[in-house]
This record gives structure tokens, C-alpha cells and sequence, in this order.
């Protein structure tokens, strides 16, 4: 339904896959185009599962023959839960080369898990196998680990070491845990500047960082890193065109993640994250792509893509993709203090009303058949929040949440990407939240390349009517390049849009801080991306208090 012709002629390209099942899986919907969606899938989902093979499946390497650091890409850490959590490396000596310069052998590699920086109490320790088939990624999910504590963790190969990351545990499930600090980030386009914000993000001090999509971008790369504009390195040709093939979207993870601030980022705090479109293709809608490729053909894209992310994200087995499918979204409590229900608004969409874009709602933007999340997730949605036992229900997902008129006049367009082209779904949503007796309730949103504050009204078209929520829209890492404070229509969204309490266009990251009393938002921005080195302030904070919602300055 979308208009074909606004980006790249790569995105009209077929997939060419590497994995030579999945290549003639496409030379077979190639010829057998009236294939149903579901046998598509079903073929999809044979075709690029990947085994576990083991190391029967590669060829050893002896580690002490590796010449270069192999840990190019950093660690990191995710999910945390009160006696686990999940560590990640990648060996890569050579991370811009396809196979990361391991000519398709596996790698043993060690961890460790201590209670001091200097690994003198180490609590957990093991060895595990970097395999090809996982483009030499490790996932370990460390257990029996004690709640609520801060731990640091190392990986080994051969006679290297890698950096030092931090991470640490959830608290009990039944602990009345005091207080909670975490940040929230979105949408690092890396043509478009320095991921500044993650490195003052390295040295703030927060639990945890939720990542709400647009981890990366699949549009071209070119040698002076676009905005960037490198004088003193040249990338690769390789990334000078759109992620369409795994290998593709694999060394565009490499590029990102090689970067030193994000790295510091992943670091110093456990990350829990969440795609939005980019890091399949742009304004995706579960099997449908931007320029109306027949399902099948996208579908193997799509399979690409999520077994990309999933090998460089610190990510449980559980998330692990099968064909064209994962189960991303995922409930985190942080004691009786925090719910985090983190959502998936991609993958069971129904496709955007009206061709996508910019539309006045109507009959068919406003069909009580479709959904932002599939009848599945939002049931476990809903049923979350009934047996929820926590203070603060917080929802973590991509689009915006809250309505957003685009201009003054009376029946002014909206978004039909984010929820306002599913405001049915957003109703059901809300109605289960009350229903549920949810009292405090923020959703976490990315996407947006600005910074908001929302509060969630029961009628939007009603300034006075109750406030059954906040939400808060982290701005971008650096999509958008520098951005500025108020951009053209500041003055137009916030007339428009009366329960729209803050706006801020620049690049940055939100901090929140929950406590039994209150939950406090502060929009961290930084002057500049497209040059390095930018101090960071703090643009606005805002207060909420448990069971009174509505955004408060301070």
C-alpha cells in the first residue's frame, strides 16, 4: 500500500542469502509465486533455521594463533533477572570482512563473572564456542547469580582479554525495592553523526538502558561516514549500500557496534532491547514491506534481519529467531516497584491505513480489526497488568503512543504509522489497563527524533478529561543529525496538542528515576552530533506522582 520509488533502486533488488537452503528456498518462490503467506513462512522457517551444530559442524581454531584483538565489538549485557543474566561478545579480528576474518572455524572462548572490577571473588566462570553458524557471537546466560547486585564480567580467547563490562542483577520479585534508575534510547542512525549521548550515558548512573528500536539503519554508508565526515579513516565500500542479505545486515552490525561510545554505552549498563523498523527495513508492517514486494520475497529479508539481531543483541535462547519469526516481546519486573512490558509494534502489525504517511483518521484507520500488536501480544499485554503486583507498570515499545495532531486545523492529520493510525488498538490498550486497575502507567516510546512528554488522556480530543498515564519519548542517539531545540512547528504541536506537556528536538536520551513516591523524567540532550565531543545538559525534568498521573515541571 505504500508508494515505491522514495529511497534506493538496492531496496527493489531480490534478497540473495548466503545460507544455500535459503537460496533455493527463493529460487523456489520464485517459481511457485502463488504460494499461501503461511507455507511461505512455514518453508521460511526451514530454510534459515540454524542448527545446533556444535563443533562438529567447524573446524576448531587454535585462539593463540590469533594475531589481532578479536574483541573489536565490546561486550554487553541484558534482560537482567533476580539470578540471571546475559553476557555477550563477538570475535571479530578482522569485523568489516565477512566471517569477522575466521574463514569459518569456531573459537573457544571463556567468561567470567565477578563481584570486584579487578576479578579477585569471581562467582561464575565457564567456556562455550563462538560457531559461524552464530557469525562467532556468544550469548551465556549466567544463573545463579545473587538479586539486586552489581557484577562485572570478562571474556577470554587465546591471549586476549576483553574490556571489563558492568552489569547486575534484578532485585526478588517480592522485594519492595526502594528505587529504580534507568535510561531510555532510540534511533542511532550512524550516517547521520557521533553517538555522543552514549558516552555521557556510560558515566551516568542508571541500572539498566532500554533500547527502543532503530538500533541500526539499513541505508548506505559512505566512506566518510555521512554526516561523520571522517578525515582520518575510510570505510569500506560494503557498507555504501542497503542491508538487503544477511551477510549485509551482519557487517552493518559490525559497523555500529564498533563504535567506541556505544561500546562504552553497552559497558558500563545492561541494555534491554527492542527493534522498531530499521533494523529490518524502513515502516515495515508484519509481512509487508515499504514497496510492495510480494510477501515471500520480503519475508526471507525479514529472516535475515532478525537472525542478525538477534546474534548481536544480549539476547536470551527463548528470542532466538526461527525463519521469519521471533518472540521479542518479553515482561522484566524489578521487584514490586517496576513492570516492564516490552513490546513488539512491527511484527504483527496490520498494515498502515491510507498508503502510510501523513492522514486525517478515518473508517479505515479506525477498523476495530486492526492492531498494532496481534491479538496475541496484547491478550499477554493486558493479562500482564491483571496479575501485575508492581507499583509501576511501565511499557516499553517504538511509535508514538499518545495522539499527535500534525497541524491546527479541525480535522488534522496524524501519523498513520504510529498509534494514531490504530486508535482502536489504542483503545483496547488503555481499556485493558483499566480494567486491569493499573494506577501508574508510562510508556517508554522511541522513533520520534524529538524529545515529548505526553500525558495519556481517556479523550484526547478533551483537555479536561482524566489522565490515566505519561509517556515519555526519548529523542534520537543521532537520527535527524544535530536537530535543534524548536524546530518549525514546536509552537504548531503543542497548540494542537494540549496534553503535549514538553517538546525538544535535539539529540540526546531520557533518564527516569522511579521510587515508591514519584517517577521523575529528565531529557538529557547534547548541543551537536555532527561534530564530536558535545557537552550535555539537562533540557527539562518533569515529575509524576504514584496514583496521581500527569506531568508536573520541576
Amino acid at each position: 500500500m505504500r508508494p515505491t520509488g522514495r529511497h534506493s533502486p538496492l531496496l527493489h533488488r531480490p534478497p540473495a542469502p548466503h545460507d544455500p537452503e535459503v537460496r533455493a528456498a527463493a529460487r523456489h518462490f520464485g517459481r511457485r509465486r502463488f504460494l499461501t503467506l503461511g507455507a511461505a513462512a512455514a518453508a521460511l522457517a526451514f530454510a534459515t533455521h540454524v542448527p545446533a551444530t556444535g563443533a562438529a559442524a567447524a573446524r576448531e581454531l587454535d585462539a593463540a594463533r590469533i594475531a589481532d584483538d578479536p574483541f573489536t565489538l565490546g561486550v554487553a549485557s541484558g534482560d537482567p533477572l533476580p539470578h540471571a543474566v546475559v553476557l555477550w561478545t563477538r570475535v571479530a579480528p578482522a569485523p568489516y570482512e565477512p566471517g569477522g576474518g575466521l574463514a569459518g572455524q569456531s573459537v573457544s572462548v571463556s567468561w567470567e563473572v565477578a563481584r570486584d572490577a579487578g576479578f579477585a571473588s569471581v562467582v561464575r566462570s565457564g567456556t562455550t564456542l563462538a560457531l559461524p553458524d552464530h557469525n562467532h557471537t556468544v550469548h551465556v546466560d549466567v544463573d545463579g547469580l545473587e538479586p539486586d547486585r552489581t557484577y562485572h564480567y570478562r571474556f577470554r580467547t587465546g591471549g586476549w582479554i576483553s574490556e571489563t563490562g558492568r552489569t547486575r542483577t534484578a532485585p526478588a520479585l517480592a522485594s519492595a525495592v526502594a528505587s529504580l534508575s534507568f535510561a531510555a534510547v532510540s534511533c542511532q542512525a550512524y550516517h547521520d553523526g557521533y553517538y555522543t549521548a552514549h558516552r555521557h550515558l556510560a558515566q551516568d548512573d542508571v541500572d539498566v538502558v532500554f533500547h527502543l528500536g532503530d538500533y541500526l539503519y539499513e541505508y548506505a554508508v559512505n566512506s566518510a561516514g555521512g554526516a561523520r565526515n571522517y578525515t582520518d579513516r575510510v570505510l569500506p565500500d560494503v557498507f555504501d549500500r542497503e542491508t538487503v542479505t544477511l551477510e549485509e545486515y551482519r557487517l552493518r552490525y559490525a559497523l555500529y557496534k564498533s563504535d567506541p561510545d556505544l561500546r562504552a554505552a553497552h559497558a558500563a549498563h545492561p541494555f534491554v532491547v527492542a527493534w522498531d523498523d530499521h533494523e529490518t527495513e524502513n515502516n515495515y508492517a508484519g509481512a509487508v514491506d515499504e514497496n510492495g514486494s510480494p510477501a515471500e520475497e520480503f519475508l526471507l529479508r525479514r529472516a535475515a534481519a532478525y537472525r542478525a539481531y538477534w546474534e548481536h543483541q544480549p539476547l536470551r535462547a527463548a528470542q532466538r529467531p526461527v525463519g521469519p519469526d521471533m518472540r521479542l516481546y518479553r515482561r522484566l519486573h524489578w521487584g514490586t516497584l517496576a513492570q516492564f512490558d516490552v513490546l513488539d509494534t512491527r511484527q504483527y502489525r496490520s498494515n498502515q491505513a491510507y498508503g502510510d504517511g501523513k492522514h486525517v483518521p478515518g473508517a479505515e484507520s479506525d477498523d476495530p480489526a486492526r492492531s498494532m500488536t496481534g491479538a496475541a501480544q496484547e491478550r499477554w499485554l493486558i493479562d500482564g497488568w491483571r496479575a501485575s503486583e508492581a507499583l509501576w507498570n511501565v511499557m516499553p515499545q517504538q511509535v508514538c503512543f499518545s495522539q499527535r495532531r500534525l497541524d491546527l486545523a479541525e480535522q488534522a492529520p496524524m501519523s498513520m504509522d504510529a498509534w494514531d493510525g490504530y486508535r482502536a488498538s489504542r483503545d483496547r490498550v488503555l481499556a485493558g489497563a483499566k480494567s486491569a486497575g493499573v494506577e501508574n502507567l508510562m510508556v517508554l516510546t522511541g522513533d520520534m527524533h524529538v524529545g515529548y512528554a505526553f500525558d495519556i488522556k481517556d479523550d484526547f480530543d478533551d483537555p479536561a478529561s482524566r489522565t490515566v498515564g505519561t509517556e515519555i519519548v526519548a529523542t534520537s542517539i543521532a537520527s535527524g543529525k544535530d536537530g535543534a531545540e524548536r524546530p518549525a512547528n514546536w509552537q504548531t504541536y503543542l497548540t494542537a496538542n494540549p496534553h503535549l506537556r514538553f517538546y525538544d528536538g535535539r539529540r540526546g536520551y531520557v533518564r527516569v528515576r522511579l521510587d515508591r513516591a514519584r517517577a521523575r523524567a529528565d531529557f538529557r540532550t547534547v548541543s551537536a552530533v555532527t561534530t564530536p565531543d558535545a557537552p550535555v545538559s539537562t533540557a527539562a525534568s518533569f515529575v509524576t506522582e504514584a496514583g496521581s498521573p500527569g506531568l508536573v515541571p520541576v
